[in-house]
Formats: structure tokens, C-alpha cells, sequence
């Protein structure tokens, strides 16, 4: 298969550099520098998540980026009417629909699709007029997948968080169930021409796995990169990152 032999993408998300800045109520770590430092560093694209509550990325952070940027922009944000008219005013490369609740840490699931296709597809055709690759963060359920193919989405990222706290609870039957779901879930999407990427809470120890799946094109992290960017730098964090999934592939 050709997709076995493409070069795996990474997308760096910098959603929790804008964090630690909010947290102050300041200026500063600013995550557009963040970008730009991980886009030196060889990432292949920028992930940035527009909330709701605005909790972590700002306006102006989208607006600098899509000015600053020379690797894609990848634009999570809820399917709202707000964000679509942000997403239509900007035109990033690539925008990905995520579920949203105010009461969540961090994105707690995947996307609903089968039960709002009507909606989904009607909310996906301008955005697909005007150029932007939409993509779904769903679960890896045959039936959001399909239903993701039905509605006119290009890409859909497969949520891996299941997995990585299983990995890290030490239930390793239930983490080799879900893999095995990632692994076919991934071949149902690519067999009907959806284009594969995997993210949410992927880290050192649980990337491969993931990184070896021949028909994923593209794995998004962020928190553990920034993470480990404290105490080592983001480039050497990102590189030790590359390298693994490099190994993966191989």
C-alpha cells in the first residue's frame, strides 16, 4: 500500500503554553512563539484549539498565527456558528471539529457524528467550499466513521485517550482491546477514503504503537511536548518524539 511508506506528519498543539500565559494574565510564555519555535524545530503543522470560554487560546492568537505560519494551521474548535464564521474568515488549512463542554479539562471524548449528520454536513460544505480540509475527532467507532465519510469531512483523528490512560492505569488487556479497536478503526476510515491522523495524550511510552499503524498519516500531540519542553526545550522534546515515530514507521 502507498500510504506504508508515506513519512509520518507530527502536529504540534500549543493549547497549554496559552495556559501557563492565561494563568498570569499576561503576555507571556506567548504560544505563537511556541509555534514558531516547534515550526523551526520540524513540525509539520500547528494545532490550536478556539474554546468557547476562550480558556486557553485567544482571537488574536489565531489571528497572528495565520499571519506568522508558514507550516498548516490545523483549527480545533466546537461546530458552532461563532467558530464557523472565525474558521470562513481566516481560511486555515485544516479545521477539526471537536465535542466541547465547559465543565471539561481537556477534551474528554470523541465527536458525536451518526446522530447530527444532517447538521454536520450542512455546517462542513462551507468550509469545504472555502478550501479548508475539515476534519472530525471522533472515538474510533465504525459508526462515527462511517457517518464521518457521509457528511463530506476529509480527514478524521482518531482520539487515542483511551488508550494512553490505560496504558498509564496499568490495564493492559483493556489497552491492547482499544488499540486493536484504533488498528481497525483506522483501516474501516482509510478503506473509505478518509484520510487517518490520532491524537490526545500520546507520550513516549504509548506513541509507537500508534506510529505503526500504516494508514495514519498524521499524529497530533501537545500537552506532553509542552510538558516535556519545561525541563528539556521544545526541540529536543520534539526530536525525541520524531524519533520514535521514525522507529514506528520503519
Amino acid at each position: 500500500m502507498a500510504n506504508q511508506i508515506k513519512k509520518l506528519r507530527l502536529g504540534v498543539n500549543i493549547d497549554h503554553v496559552a495556559t501557563v500565559r492565561n494563568a498570569r494574565g499576561s503576555a507571556y510564555p506567548d504560544p505563537v512563539r511556541a509555534a514558531l519555535l516547534a515550526e523551526q524545530a520540524g513540525a509539520d503543522g500547528i494545532t490550536a484549539h478556539l474554546r468557547e470560554d476562550r480558556r486557553h487560546i485567544l482571537d488574536g492568537d489565531i489571528d497572528r498565527l495565520m499571519e506568522k505560519l508558514s507550516v498548516p494551521l490545523n483549527f480545533e474548535c466546537a461546530a458552532t456558528d461563532e467558530m464557523l464564521d472565525i474558521a470562513l474568515r481566516h481560511k486555515p488549512h485544516a479545521v477539526c471539529l471537536v465535542p466541547e463542554k465547559r465543565e471539561e479539562l481537556t477534551t474528554e471524548g470523541g465527536l458525536e457524528v451518526a446522530r447530527q449528520d444532517t447538521r454536520l454536513a450542512e455546517y462542513i460544505a462551507p468550509l469545504r467550499d472555502a478550501g479548508c480540509r475539515v476534519s472530525l475527532f471522533i472515538a474510533a467507532d465504525p459508526v462515527q466513521i462511517e457517518a464521518s465519510a457521509r457528511v463530506g469531512a476529509a480527514v478524521v483523528e482518531l482520539h487515542t485517550g483511551a488508550y494512553c490512560d490505560l496504558h498509564a492505569e496499568g490495564r493492559l488487556d483493556e489497552r491492547d482491546a482499544e488499540l486493536a479497536r484504533l488498528r481497525k478503526g483506522a483501516a474501516l476510515a482509510h478503506s473509505l477514503g478518509l484520510e487517518v491522523h490520532a491524537g490526545h495524550g500520546l507520550t513516549y511510552d504509548t506513541v509507537k504503537p500508534i506510529a505503526s499503524m500504516p494508514e495514519v498519516v498524521e499524529l497530533n500531540i501537545g500537552h506532553f511536548l509542552i510538558g516535556e519542553a519545561i525541563f528539556r526545550g521544545l526541540p529536543d522534546a520534539m526530536a525525541e518524539m520524531r524519533g520514535l515515530m521514525d522507529e514506528a514507521r520503519g
